[in-house]
């Protein structure tokens, strides 16, 4: 089993710096909302930036202070623009908490033109428009850089928004989250998965909460129809702690994003799931899941699996429902996680 990345998301705050956007600014916002006072919303942009030319990772933004990230948008249009690397460093850590490809980290697996979208992320252009919403808390210091990939042409002209609010806290579910919460992004790369194999998407030591996952995957069978895809099969379990026992998530992977009988009407997006990519010749398909408003907590550590096809029953053992054949898997799990 291929080692699943982890990677951590600290705090900050403070003034974007004269880097290479247009502008950066911090206004006044409103006191006493939600037991906070002195918030105030920052912002800063790029546009048509030659920030990335040549292959260096490049300073989009630095802010000092403490808050929350609200928004992120990127744009552009080059060979190679989805796999554009942004990272995000909370409180000067030294490696990023979230590490991910431009596409991928907006559940764009496959590179399907837009537009689509909801309230979290989207696509609106053809490799570009990708936005999202998501909440980055950080206490001190949040940095974010973007780093051209050696598949894309040197010098085309990058576009980005990005913005935030000191003082703002989190709720998830209802729940205000814990101050100290910090949002990780856990990553698997083109993990190769036998039939029937179960694998890591993510195994926390914290406590905290799972927030969204992406699945890209093809199954690598040189036949087709319904048993090529059967890999789909697969029930989601996440453990909690040091159980054994899984709590099960779904009765088959398309049922954990949503979807039915191998998503048989295609393309769809929601707030809660929505699958961005589907073509059953190619036995590939890519999907999210919000757990926002469909919260899952944990204490004392957490792992979420996927499995390469399923048992008729979802047990671990059992007659096979189909013949999965191998399948390889990009996943992204995103967690707030916090002591």
């Amino acid at each position: 089993m291929r080692k699943v990345t982890r990677r951590k998301l600290l705090i900050s705050t403070g003034a974007a710096l004269p880097i290479a956007a247009l502008g950066s600014s911090v206004a006044s916002g409103m006191s006493g909302i939600g037991g906070r006072s002195n918030m105030k919303t920052f912002s800063t942009i790029g546009k048509g930036s030659p920030v990335l030319d040549g292959y260096q990772e490049a300073t989009l933004l630095d802010h000092r202070g403490q808050g929350c990230l609200t928004h992120m948008w990127f744009g552009g249009d080059w060979e190679g623009y989805g796999k554009t690397r942004i990272r995000v460093y909370v409180d000067k850590e030294p490696s990023p908490s979230i590490d991910m490809e431009l596409a991928l980290g907006h559940g764009d697996g496959f590179g399907d033109p837009g537009p689509w979208g909801c309230a979290r992320m989207g696509k609106t252009g053809n490799r570009s428009g990708l936005y999202n919403t998501f909440r980055i808390p950080f206490g001190r210091e949040i940095r974010i850089t973007g780093q051209r990939h050696p598949d894309g042409p040197h010098n085309s002209p990058f576009w980005w928004i990005m913005r935030g609010t000191e003082g703002l806290s989190i709720s998830l579910g209802g729940g205000r989250l814990p101050d100290h919460a910090r949002l990780k992004l856990y990553s698997l790369h083109d993990h190769e998965a036998k039939p029937l194999e179960e694998f890591d998407l993510c195994h926390a030591k914290n406590s905290g909460a799972l927030y969204q996952v992406t699945i890209a995957a093809q199954g690598l069978s040189r036949t087709e129809g319904w048993s090529a895809m059967s890999y789909m099969e697969s029930c989601m379990r996440a453990y909690f702690g040091e159980d054994k026992k899984p709590v099960m998530l779904s009765s088959g992977l398309e049922d954990y994003f949503l979807g039915t009988y191998y998503f048989q009407n295609g393309r769809y997006s929601n707030d809660l799931a929505g699958l961005t990519h589907f073509d059953e010749p190619t036995q590939t398909f890519s999907a999210y899941r919000f757990h926002d408003e469909d919260p899952i907590f944990f204490s004392s550590g957490f792992r979420l699996t996927c499995r390469c096809g399923e048992t008729e029953t979802g047990e671990l053992t059992g007659p096979t429902a189909g013949d999965p054949p191998p399948t390889r898997y990009r996943t992204y799990a995103w967690l707030y996680e916090w002591l």
